[in-house]
């Protein structure tokens, strides 16, 4: 959590809870959406956990949101600070807690074929790069790795634009239109690439995932309302403290934008539709950056709830979601050979087991280690003093 000295709005840091309950549960919700959806799609092939199965691929979407407001607080925060914002230890904070653990499950992958269980997996460059996700085919081995690849890409770049915004005159007025322009320019993209690789197209599944749902000039909305959120909430602290003070109200819209938006996207034959496409990602981007508002609001029922487990979720988060899939792939065939098919309570139990299980092991024996680490060596974010400046009036 970040210190509140980065905000005019307080300096007690005592004051504030060690964490934010709001926060944990949605990002234990996004967690357990992309375990519910993955096992429909790669372990019963059925309609296993109803709807909530079906829209379970709006988890990475929330995971966006999260990641553009957490990420853009940082560094915005630090920007506002007395010693300023580094790039270089901004980067070395975001490696040390992302790539241990990727690397980790790549090497599984490309050093051990048992564990791939007989899927092709992309060149290894790609993973070590991160365009993974660019024009990826569906059904090959670590697929799922196409999230992180997009926050990979959007950590390079968020920052190196941010500086590059406050360098200018009226800077403030830029990052806005900055914003603005990437919403935009999403829905044209999106509409662009459907009427040409998907309308009419001998295989417009494969077309619409390959290069569309994948690709990061599509999928960037989510990340870009969460920067928003956090340019508000360091640059406009009235407008903010007007918003948070009805983080009920923000709640009660965000689900209904939600539910609004999942009928949309329902059933899932419209879901690669034209207007699905080019609006449903904004709609996502509102009703999840609306609940992040609820989350972060003082009296909301979401901030103040305590949902029993959703700490340790949102802790072993990233871990598991590296490893769950593949886990649950795995323990299939075992557990239909003891007489418990996919449909089975038991199975269902027992893999959801697995997969936290899976997480929580890469947790305690990669991530926290190395987090240790970056605590030690990479503290804090300081440099010289910068800052988003007003336009001239």
């Amino acid at each position: 959590m970040i210190c509140p000295r980065f905000s005019r709005f307080t300096n007690d840091c005592s004051k504030l809870p060690r964490r934010i309950y709001g926060l944990d549960t949605l990002r234990a919700l996004a967690i357990v959406l992309v375990m519910l959806h993955h096992y429909v799609l790669f372990v019963s092939g059925t309609d296993t956990f109803g709807w909530v199965g079906d829209i379970g691929w709006v988890g990475v979407d929330l995971f966006f949101a999260l990641s553009g407001y957490l990420i853009g607080n940082q560094i915005f925060a630090a920007m506002r600070s007395e010693g300023g914002f580094s790039l270089t230890r901004f980067y070395a904070r975001r490696l040390l807690r992302t790539l241990p653990n990727f690397y980790v499950v790549l090497a599984l992958y490309a050093l051990w074929p048992w564990f791939r269980s007989g899927l092709e997996l992309p060149p290894l460059w790609q993973f070590l790069t991160f365009v993974q996700n660019i024009n990826l085919t569906p059904g090959t081995a670590f697929s799922h790795a196409w999230s992180l690849c997009i926050e990979e890409q959007f950590y390079v770049v968020l920052p190196a634009l941010a500086l590059l915004i406050a360098s200018l005159r009226g800077s403030l007025r830029w990052a806005w239109v900055a914003v603005a322009l990437a919403f935009v320019a999403g829905m044209v993209i999106r509409a662009t690439l459907w009427h040409e690789l998907v309308d009419g197209s001998a295989r417009p599944g494969l077309n619409y995932f390959k290069y569309i749902y994948y690709s990061t000039f599509c999928r960037f909305d989510e990340l870009v309302a969460g920067v928003a959120l956090a340019l508000l909430k360091n640059y406009h602290g009235d407008a903010w403290r007007r918003l948070t003070a009805h983080g009920n109200v923000a709640l009660g819209v965000g689900v209904a934008v939600l539910v609004f938006t999942f009928t949309l996207l329902l059933p899932m034959e419209d879901r690669q539709d034209l207007l699905q496409t080019v609006i449903g990602f904004p709609l996502l981007a509102l009703g999840f950056s609306l609940l992040i508002v609820a989350a972060l609001s003082e009296r909301s029922i979401l901030r103040t709830t305590r949902v029993p487990g959703a700490a340790s979720l949102a802790l072993w988060a990233y871990a598991i979601y590296l490893t769950h899939k593949q886990a649950c792939i795995l323990a299939k065939a075992p557990m239909q050979e003891l007489g418990y098919g996919p449909e089975s309570p038991v199975t269902i139990a027992a893999l959801m087991a697995l997969s936290l299980l899976s997480g929580w092991v890469l947790y305690k024996l990669v991530e926290s280690p190395f987090m240790a680490l970056r605590d030690r060596y990479v503290p804090s974010n300081s440099a010289r003093p910068t800052t988003l400046t007003p336009a001239p009036q």
